[in-house]
């Protein structure tokens, strides 16, 4: 659907993007993440053909950029991180001027504004003034305008900036749903919409793309090893010995001291009848304590799934399983991880900033 060719573009002190190559097929959703100057923005407008590329070509289904630019548009869908909307007119009275922009058949026009309005929960404002709706019905607005023409590919920046959380789930869930029709290319700065709504995550920085993977895989494309985190029912030097002796466990650390050993109170011996020298012995021998519980982080030995092993060994040495969890890096530690490896000499020496990015 999409195929974006070592495409470049270049501004002032090496600024902009730099050979980004990345291609995307029917139906998915890409979240595109990056820090602010990083070069979405910049990438997003080239796509759209509101840039020119200084070098490399950008193919939408099938049409160049370049050589077929309206052709190309005709299957773009684009919302910009700033509607474009006009305050003055109407819900109704923009889409049908939107759709007259986008040479929809003016046969086709009554229906694909009714569908659009319909579609994004439109209904029941057609004859309000667009300034007079709130910020989240104008980014409504902005899909609707976007989808009218019923494009193959929906280009989105920051769909949901500045919607308050109502608006976002609502708006997330718009994206969605239009996902099952358009390829989707979505730009944003929550990183949970990416886990939310995509099935696939590029990281830019720098003008570079950084990473281009599913968001199921991210560990395994940052060399992640395979840790699970044990809350365990038992002595601690027992229950160490006998994960330690693993070979399929590469190293074991207790994420915290053992918890204090708790006991639970008996009846004072001065408030129990005793009738007999046996209750009399029982009643002055202490409870025995509880056991203690140990947390643990355990590090399988070659990146393999090693909790049936764990789980099996303790059940079979009796000290019971209270917990067991996979831990793995999250999308907000590898976007971390991949964006601020930049040199320390770009902190001491200022730039002219240049406008490649919102």
């Amino acid at each position: 659907m999409l195929e974006v060719k070592q495409v470049s573009k270049l501004y002032e002190n090496d600024r902009g993007v730099h050979n980004i190559d990345f291609s995307m097929q029917r139906g998915e959703i890409v979240g595109f993440l990056g820090p602010n100057g990083a070069g979405k923005t910049t990438t997003m407008r080239m796509i759209t053909g509101y840039l020119n590329p200084t070098h490399g070509q950008i193919w939408v289904d099938g049409h160049s950029m370049a050589d077929n630019p309206k052709k190309a548009r005709r299957k773009i869908g684009y919302l910009p991180e700033t509607p474009p909307l006009y305050p003055e007119m109407t819900v109704q009275a923009y889409l049908r001027f939107i759709a007259n922009l986008r040479d929809v058949p003016a046969r086709e026009q009554k229906l694909r504004v009714g569908e659009a309005i319909d579609k994004l929960g439109l209904q029941g404002r057609e004859k309000q003034i667009i300034r007079s709706l709130s910020k989240g019905y104008k980014q409504r607005l902005g899909l609707a305008q976007a989808i009218l023409h019923q494009p193959d590919l929906l280009i989105l920046d920051e769909p949901t900036s500045g919607l308050d959380p109502k608006q976002i789930i609502e708006i997330r869930q718009l994206i969605h749903e239009l996902g099952e029709n358009h390829t989707v290319l979505l730009s944003t700065h929550i990183l949970p919409e990416i886990n939310a709504i995509c099935n696939r995550v590029l990281i830019i920085n720098q003008g570079r793309v950084v990473l281009d993977e599913r968001p199921e895989h991210l560990g395994r494309t940052m060399g992640e090893t395979f840790e699970v985190s044990l809350e365990v029912k038992g002595p601690r030097e027992r229950i160490l010995t006998e994960l330690r002796s693993l070979e399929a466990v590469a190293e074991v650390k207790e994420v915290d001291a053992p918890s204090d050993v708790t006991t639970i109170a008996a009846p004072a011996a001065q408030d129990v009848f005793i009738n007999d020298e046996a209750s009399k012995e029982a009643a002055t021998t202490e409870p025995p304590a509880a056991a203690e519980t140990v947390k643990l982080l355990v590090t399988s030995a070659d990146r393999s799934d090693i909790r049936e092993t764990l789980f099996f060994r303790l059940a079979g040495a009796g000290y019971p399983i209270l917990e067991m969890k996979r831990e793995s890096l999250s999308l907000e530690d590898i976007f971390l991880k991949l964006t601020t490896d930049e040199p320390a000499e770009a902190d001491s020496t200022p730039k002219e900033e240049v406008d490649t990015d919102a």
